[in-house]
């Protein structure tokens, strides 16, 4: 018992040597994920109980599923840690069901939907076998946080065009903005670690410079 608690005391030893940076930027992880599970349910739920997606922006949507599944695939085809873009697949899936309402309610569910439908499968399909070119997600990447501010834009317009907010869930847009604040500040985060191991490595290096000069006149 007494071994389990030290190694137990260990274990959060060294994670605290970590750094509160680096703390504080798992912990905000660890709040966007928890965000992510249920984020478009509200909106889904929203949906459902009016049976009607009026004021719901078709083209935000779009660009928000472009925007989650560039992201997704890009982390997927590079092979990184799946925890570290564990919330795109979970949010794809909420988007998957919400598009599937919007679309159902606003009776565009047709030929061509399903042929636009088929070749998203197609692509997904290409991306999960690693055939896609990894450089066009690359390129396509840097895209995502404009076209994403973009899908709130175009719902902020068809809210006014439409005058009918109805349909639109006040708990999926506050649980976004909470999300992209957190994400902010995650990111601030990672650029502070940046900057301490820049400043770091720049020190080291200083130091290796004077070393190697007095080592020279001696």
């Amino acid at each position: 018992m007494m071994a389990k608690l030290e190694d137990f005391t260990e274990v959060i030893s060294d994670y605290l040597d970590k750094g509160l940076v680096l703390i504080v930027a798992d912990l905000l992880s660890l709040i966007t994920v928890s965000s992510c599970l249920i984020i478009k349910v509200p909106q889904i739920n929203t949906i459902c109980t009016n049976k009607s997606s009026k004021g719901i922006s078709v083209a935000g949507l779009c660009l928000e599923l472009f925007s989650y599944t560039v992201m997704m695939s890009y982390n997927y085809s590079n092979d990184y840690a799946f925890l570290s873009y564990m919330e795109y697949p979970i949010l794809l899936l909420q988007e998957y069901v919400l598009i599937y309402f919007v679309f159902k309610y606003q009776d565009i569910l047709g030929r061509k939907t399903q042929i636009i439908a088929g070749l998203y499968v197609i692509t997904c399909t290409l991306i999960y076998l690693k055939i896609f070119p990894i450089v066009i997600l690359t390129f396509l990447v840097p895209f995502c946080t404009p076209i994403g501010a973009t899908s709130k834009i175009l719902q902020l317009i068809t809210i006014l065009r439409t005058k009918d907010a109805r349909s639109v869930s006040r708990t999926t847009w506050a649980l976004s903005a909470f999300t992209n604040m957190i994400l902010e500040s995650s990111y601030i985060c990672l650029l502070d670690i940046k900057r301490d191991i820049i400043v770091d490595l720049h020190k080291r290096v200083k130091f290796s410079n004077v070393y190697i000069v007095n080592t020279v006149k001696d």
